[in-house]
């Protein structure tokens, strides 16, 4: 998805990539052109700058990103741009260390660095300044967030506490950030869905005056300890993959190039089943939730394309170092392979050519997940007692629930399942069934095989009369889900 803003000379788009929520941001003037934040495939910002004529002369880095693997180590050598990070930012390679309010000139516009730390320490905003020497715009990362602001627990070689961090930021953003005119427009990094703070908007622009306003952690009368304790509550663990990203971006990483064509192989079905007979080899079905419940590979683990699936990949896959076997709709193979570079995954070692249809013309073994639609299970909640499971974030159940189900977010079904009963029958829900089918496919390779997938998920259960409820329950929470 891409955002745009015209004035004078300077172009700004946002290119928005919705699997990882994340805004990376093209900026043109008079011939020369910047990258803020790219993702890993750098294609997108070179045909970018070619539709232009522009020459890339700057790659501006936020921070050490922990959600994705930047393109910028790829795109510099690519584009002979130079890499900008902010102050006390340590990388492995050649990068630009910029100083506080060191200015940088791209044809007829200036940016100038701002160090804000918080998120990060070396978290770093970038205000733009039109042809007219006006400021116009701030380039935030996860400093601030439309909504919200970065969480404070992902830096990177920090021996500073959450707490420590949540106080710098605080600081950053009275000091640096509210003081500027609010008619600045603000860009971030992310956007709803991103797990790199809790209360994202979907919106993912907006007037610095407006989030002065409406967003939680700029509320004029908040003092350092209020903001703190609100920014910290709530706040679930990062996903696993994390620091790993963050790592990787600091230190270097094989290029993007060099990963797809690794892994890029179309494999008979020969190859294919001694591949996956392999004990350290994972095969990840990316094809709709319905079609895998209708037939999957015994064994095989879910987390479809059409979703945020380099965050559930980052999310439910406990190492990167993983061999993946793929399963994908036709024609989007290396699709897949590019959504999982993104977050780190390098080490898939090919894909199943024709998918899913392919084993079944072989005649091999076919698993099939049972599923109900949610009308069915309304009906079989109103007659029985029985067990419900909602996979979905804590905030997400707090704000509407079934009566009598118990939370069990998938983020924490590595830890969380053994309080889950072999023998016993659980019906297995999300908001609308993508997540629900993910967690059944990993408990099923656990050992769990009375489970039951609800269709449509929450969003298709309150169109019943399924009884739910809108606040928390405290014994649901606590009980024992077996």
């Amino acid at each position: 998805m891409q955002k745009y803003a015209k004035g004078f000379t300077m172009k700004i788009e946002q290119i928005y990539t919705e699997c990882i929520a994340e805004a990376a941001y093209y900026i043109e003037s008079n011939g020369e052109a910047a990258i803020i934040d790219p993702l890993r495939e750098t294609a997108p910002y070179i045909e970018r700058a070619a539709e232009d004529a522009a020459k890339i002369k700057y790659i501006f880095e936020t921070h050490f990103h922990a959600d994705f693997v930047s393109g910028h180590i790829d795109l510099a050598r690519e584009s002979g741009a130079e890499i900008v990070f902010g102050p006390t930012a340590d990388p492995e390679y050649p990068v630009h260390i910029a100083q506080h309010e060191e200015l940088f000139h791209i044809g007829k516009i200036t940016i100038k660095v701002l160090h804000t730390p918080g998120h990060t320490m070396e978290s770093a905003t970038f205000l733009i300044y039109d042809e007219k020497d006006k400021e116009h715009a701030i380039f935030t990362g996860d400093t601030l967030f439309i909504g919200d602001v970065g969480r404070p627990d992902l830096a990177v070689k920090s021996n500073l506490s959450k707490e420590d961090l949540a106080g710098h930021l605080y600081d950053s953003l009275r000091d640096l950030i509210m003081p500027l005119p609010d008619d600045l427009l603000v860009y971030p990094g992310h956007g709803a869905g991103s797990s790199c703070g809790k209360n994202m908007s979907t919106e993912t622009v907006d007037t610095l005056g407006n989030q002065k306003l409406t967003n939680y952690a700029l509320r004029a009368d908040m003092g350092k300890d209020e903001f703190i304790e609100e920014l910290l509550h709530g706040m679930t663990p990062p996903p696993r993959y994390f620091p790993v990203n963050a790592q990787m971006n600091r230190i270097g990483y094989e290029s993007h190039q060099s990963v797809i064509a690794r892994s890029d192989h179309p494999l008979d079905i020969e190859t294919f089943k001694t591949l996956m007979s392999q004990k350290d080899v994972l095969v990840l079905d990316c094809r709709h939730e319905t079609e895998f419940g209708n037939g999957h590979i015994p064994g095989s683990r879910f987390i479809g394309l059409d979703g945020s699936f380099a965050m559930w990949v980052g999310t439910l896959i406990e190492d990167l170092e993983q061999k993946i076997l793929l399963i994908t709709p036709k024609g989007r193979e290396v699709e897949a392979l590019t959504r999982l570079s993104r977050v780190g995954f390098d080490q898939a070692i090919g894909y199943l050519e024709g998918g899913f249809e392919t084993w079944i013309g072989n005649g091999e073994v076919v698993n099939m997940q049972e599923h109900i639609t949610a009308k069915t299970y309304a009906t079989i909640n109103s007659k029985k007692s029985i067990k419900t499971i909602d996979c979905r974030k804590p905030s997400e159940y707090s704000a509407q629930h079934v009566v009598g189900s118990s939370l069990f977010p998938i983020e924490h079904i590595f830890d969380g399942h053994h309080d889950l009963d072999k023998k016993q029958t659980y019906y297995v829900h999300c908001a609308g069934g993508y997540r629900s089918m993910s967690a059944i496919s990993i408990l099923k390779a656990k050992g769990y095989d009375n489970l039951v997938n609800i269709d449509g998920g929450f969003d298709a259960i309150v169109e019943t009369d399924t009884p739910v409820t809108s606040y928390v329950c405290p014994s649901t929470l606590t009980k024992k889900l077996a």
